[in-house]
């Protein structure tokens, strides 16, 4: 049962400090509460999870290349030098604006005189939402052992089967990646390295000829905020890992059976989204229409027009760079936005000059295919192959959250590029999963394959060594 309840900060009274509150401790948020933390305020920082997450690399955790703990810090732990910020593990249902209060879940009520919304973004499905039972998103740790289990438990399934039923043990072994962007190219590149690499050393009666990973993109290439050079250079890399990349077709369909790509079904036990990201509800808290992402439109210093003291920041916003530009959904323009913020936060209060209107700084794009490719597009430069992967691959170290995270992580990477084991290849929650992924396989395995229609395609694949016949693919009824 809830208990409403007022909290104010514990130096709150009179002739109190400003109080700012945060939700949400991602990049930008982190980073705003850093540079507050140097002024005479007091901060509060909120979020649902006890911990910062390195989004950039959880694709990793669901492929078992790092463990949850490589890629996650405790929130407390970050800001613990931060000695007038305070965290709370807490979700917020609303804001009333007007008296500058934020509602959680927990009852209690938040008092502001600034408020950053950096509370990020979810998966979107474009109005298809019954999809994501069957085709999970990684955004959150749970979300990527979730993938992990289903890889992991789809080839434990597939080496079990062996030639008893080739048609579910065919669906076992294909993996679909639905989006061409950085998250769905680096993710079937990853998927693409485990699969094949654990066929060859670790299951006797799998070869890497049975595994099928299927990457489908609705545009005409890969990477489409890549120079189009780069998005080739990765199309032929994931190509010579293994991986058949599907341009120009689109998803009309998922279920239990597997996907509808241009009028064909895809059977696969494992179908994994990377097409799409839709922003948190906080238009909603706000009283305010979105725009057409569900973010909230900000101005040029970040702030929410008509909400006096609320600004947005990263995924939660629509925000225009001084040149013209959107800016992109990103770490590091998140990061960006918060430092911003908390200087013109700073500067409102009289702490320092007021800041010109938020300009981006654009770095670089980067995105990795395996363990030793990559595409960097530095603008002045642009390059792939090893010497970009290695560059990726520092770049990453840098940004994570603590030393034993960038010590951990970066030797994880060199003994996976040494010996091409992967460390964290467990399996958990099996009571669960393992009913899950055989009754999914079953509903799509549809009619026994004595009965299979004329139309099926005839699998290239040796007879004795993946089964000959294929349902995966097949005109939908």
């Amino acid at each position: 049962m809830k208990r409403s309840a007022s909290l104010h900060h514990p130096r709150a009274g009179a002739g109190r400090a400003p109080h700012i509150v945060i939700v949400g401790a991602g990049f930008g948020g982190l980073a705003a509460a850093k540079e507050l933390a140097r002024y005479d305020l007091d901060v509060t920082l909120v979020d649902r999870q006890n911990h910062h997450l390195f989004q950039p690399l959880l694709y990793q955790v669901a492929t078992a290349g790092l463990s949850p703990a490589d890629v996650a810090a405790p929130i407390r732990s970050i800001v613990k030098k931060q000695k007038r910020t305070r965290v709370l593990l807490d979700q917020v249902d609303g804001i009333d604006h007007q008296a500058k209060t934020v509602s959680l879940s927990s009852g209690a009520t938040l008092h502001y005189d600034s408020l950053i919304l950096a509370t990020g973004a979810t998966h979107s499905y474009f109005g298809n939402e019954g999809w994501a039972e069957h085709a999970p998103g990684i955004k959150t740790i749970d979300d990527a052992l979730h993938v992990r289990r289903q890889i992991l438990l789809a080839l434990e399934h597939a080496e079990t089967n062996r030639q008893q039923n080739v048609e579910e043990r065919a669906e076992f072994l294909t993996f679909l990646i639905v989006g061409g962007g950085p998250t769905g190219v680096e993710m079937a590149g990853a998927v693409a390295e485990l699969t094949r690499h654990a066929a060859d050393m670790d299951f006797h009666y799998i070869t890497r000829r049975c595994v099928r990973i299927i990457l489908i993109e609705a545009g005409q290439r890969l990477l489409a905020t890549f120079p189009e050079r780069l998005s080739e250079a990765a199309r032929r890399a994931l190509v010579k890992l293994g991986v058949e990349v599907r341009l120009g077709s689109r998803v009309t369909s998922i279920d239990a059976a597997g996907a509808v790509v241009d009028d064909e079904l895809i059977r696969s036990a494992t179908i994994i989204w990377a097409a799409g990201v839709k922003a948190s509800p906080a238009a909603q808290w706000l009283d305010l229409a979105p725009d057409r992402a569900g973010r909230v439109i900000v101005d040029a210093s970040l702030q929410v027009a008509d909400r006096a003291g609320v600004y947005a920041i990263g995924d939660t916003a629509a925000a225009t760079s001084a040149t013209g530009q959107p800016v992109p959904g990103i770490a590091p323009a998140a990061k960006q936005q918060g430092v911003y913020v908390a200087h013109h936060i700073a500067a409102k209060l009289g702490h320092r000059r007021a800041p010109t209107s938020f300009r981006y700084r654009h770095f670089g794009s980067l995105a990795t295919i395996g363990r030793k490719r990559a595409v960097v597009d530095l603008g002045w430069v642009r390059f792939s192959g090893l010497a970009a992967w290695i560059l990726w691959s520092t770049a990453h170290i840098y940004f994570l959250a603590g030393f034993r995270n960038r010590f951990v992580v970066g030797a994880n990477w060199l003994w996976n590029y040494m010996t091409f084991e992967r460390s964290a290849r467990l399996i958990t929650g099996l009571g669960t999963d393992i009913e899950g992924v055989v009754s999914a396989a079953r509903v799509a395995r549809g009619p026994d394959i004595r009965d299979a229609p004329a139309s099926l395609t005839a699998d290239p694949r040796a007879p004795g060594e993946c089964g000959g016949l294929s349902a995966r693919v097949a005109p939908r009824p």
